[in-house]
């Protein structure tokens, strides 16, 4: 059903990022350090790259190399960088019928965060534009059941787009805190937040005629909101963290008391709870990947599950696409659609069969999807830089000092590192990188908490952030900002803090207050060690 054409123009802008698996630019490559505090090794021995040049988060680990296994991350990087196209065979063929994105590059460029959302139509096409579309129904925080989680924005021919984005469009809206958005000593700052705007007619099932049961795609009550892609690189080094410290983690925030809003009882109701398990199995450990949780072990994590669901390209292991959480809605819509039979040449019956088959055959094998892991799972995290800097040091003193650290936990030490794979993918665990015994630093509790803002991430629930290697998304992008939080909301570091402590009921509100009281000298300081780390 996939044509032999290749998708262009969504492709198109993926040169001007430069992009290559090449180590670094030219004279970028930093000779290892010595005699340096440990924290400058932030994925440990094993999980850190010296390389800070705009390639830096693309480098692999030392285990990686140490294993033999650079050539097996090289060609996962080239499938990680390179656009999916539509044909039915050849070189990275498979994408559709419909997706989200075409290459990994698209929402992930050079495998930082997703760049700064501009105000204005919402622009999928763009590389850099990792920012993902999240439509809820806003009296129950879930996913409608006519998208996908991730709705896919475009169509292979002959099928249409699930979404028309040229329909939604960003507007950026400013509000002032308690302090009218201003420091005791002059210095200003702004704080704002994406509004999302998407009518009805975007959506492609309203338009075939298909009404929702509750009635939100006619009242148009559906709530749209903005949800940024993470870095891809250190994954497998937080999927090296023992299972027992992460529940021991939840344990000591829960009997400390310190949050307003306590732990999310899906995952701590007085114990660690089943749903806190990926697959509610214990063997396969807490879930530890995406803002909500939902994803872990890493080999059925989100990069597992993004290299299928965003592109839908098959593998031997998922033999049917992602469409919607219903399951069905795109398919019987699409499959009665008198231009897409047209220019099918099918029937109702055999599109509908073809959208909903569970044994379609496998476009990505299991070579190419091994390699993909292997890059995925060996992609290490930049040396913290200016480690001996006394503002540096200074900063990371006050971070500590006014409660930075209780969420943003500095450190944490990996075990033996057992690799596993709850869907057993053909014994490939054996071939990954390892990370055992090294102490990391990802300045994160893996814990959610609640920040209470102004439209707020769904569920208001999040993953504490990593902070490694944020100091240097903007090198590595070419991004105008930082692009920190949920939904790149924040343009820098002190717009990053002080969203939160917006709300007095947030988590982090009492160590945002003692940061507003410091000097503009200690502001600084915390601000250079952040973007040191």
């Amino acid at each position: 059903m996939k044509k032999k054409f290749l998708i262009i123009g969504v492709l198109g802008l993926i040169g001007i990022l430069g992009m290559s698996c090449k180590k670094g630019d030219k004279g970028s490559e930093e000779e290892p350090q010595t005699d340096m505090p440990e924290w400058y090794y932030t994925g440990g021995k094993l999980g850190t790259t010296t390389n800070t040049s705009s390639m830096t988060f693309r480098q692999p680990t030392p285990a990686t190399e140490n294993a033999g296994l650079g050539t097996l991350f090289a060609q996962g990087d080239q499938i990680a960088e390179k656009p999916f196209v539509t044909n039915t065979e050849g070189r990275q063929h498979g994408l559709g019928p419909v997706y989200v994105r075409a290459s990994c590059q698209h929402c992930h460029p050079n495998y930082s965060h997703g760049t700064s959302v501009p105000e204005g139509k919402y622009d999928a096409a763009n590389v850099g534009n990792g920012t993902l579309l999240v439509v809820i129904n806003p009296a129950t925080q879930a996913y409608v059941p006519w998208l996908a989680g991730m709705p896919q924005l475009f169509g292979a021919e002959p099928f249409k787009a699930p979404l028309d984005p040229d329909q939604i469009t960003v507007t950026w809206k400013t509000v002032k805190d308690e302090h009218g958005n201003k420091f005791a000593d002059g210095e200003t700052y702004e704080l704002r937040y994406p509004e999302v705007k998407m009518p009805n007619t975007a959506v492609y099932v309203y338009n075939q005629g298909y009404r929702d049961p509750d009635g939100l795609l006619a009242s148009q009550g559906y709530e749209v909101k903005l949800e940024n892609t993470i870095g891809v690189y250190g994954s497998g080094l937080l999927d090296a963290i023992p299972d027992q410290d992460i529940i021991d983690q939840y344990a000591k925030e829960a009997a400390d008391g310190k949050l307003k809003n306590g732990l999310n009882p899906a995952f701590w109701n007085g114990s660690f709870q089943k749903s806190g398990y990926y697959k509610n199995d214990p063997k396969w450990g807490p879930k530890r990947f995406t803002y909500a949780l939902t994803r872990g072990p890493l080999m059925d994590g989100a990069g597992a599950n993004a290299i299928w669901n965003i592109t839908n390209v098959t593998r031997s292991d998922r033999k049917y696409h992602y469409l919607d959480l219903n399951g069905t809605i795109y398919a019987e819509y699409a499959s009665k659609d008198p231009e897409v039979q047209t220019a099918s040449g099918k029937s109702e019956a055999e599109l509908y069969s073809y959208l909903t088959s569970k044994e379609l055959p496998a476009e990505m094998s299991d070579e190419e999807f091994t390699q993909v892991m292997i890059w995925h799972r060996g992609l290490a995290v930049p040396a913290a830089r200016n480690v001996t800097d006394e503002k540096v040091l200074k900063g990371k003193e006050l971070f500590t000092q006014i409660g930075c650290d209780y969420c943003h936990r500095p450190s944490w030490t990996t075990g033996s590192d057992e690799v596993r794979d709850p869907n057993d993918f053909k014994g490939f665990t054996a071939k990954m990188p390892r990370y055992p015994n090294q102490k990391i630093w990802p300045y994160t509790d893996m814990v959610q908490h609640k920040l209470c803002m102004v439209n707020d991430i769904r569920t208001g629930w999040c993953r504490t952030t990593p902070l490694w290697g944020r100091g240097l998304h903007k090198k590595a992008t070419g991004d105008t900002y930082e692009a920190r939080m949920h939904d790149t909301r924040a343009r820098n570091v002190i717009e990053a803090i002080m969203w939160h402590g917006y709300s007095n009921q947030s988590d982090a509100y009492w160590p945002t207050q003692q940061f507003y009281k410091l000097n503009k000298e200690d502001r600084d300081a915390i601000v250079a060690f952040i973007n040191a780390i």
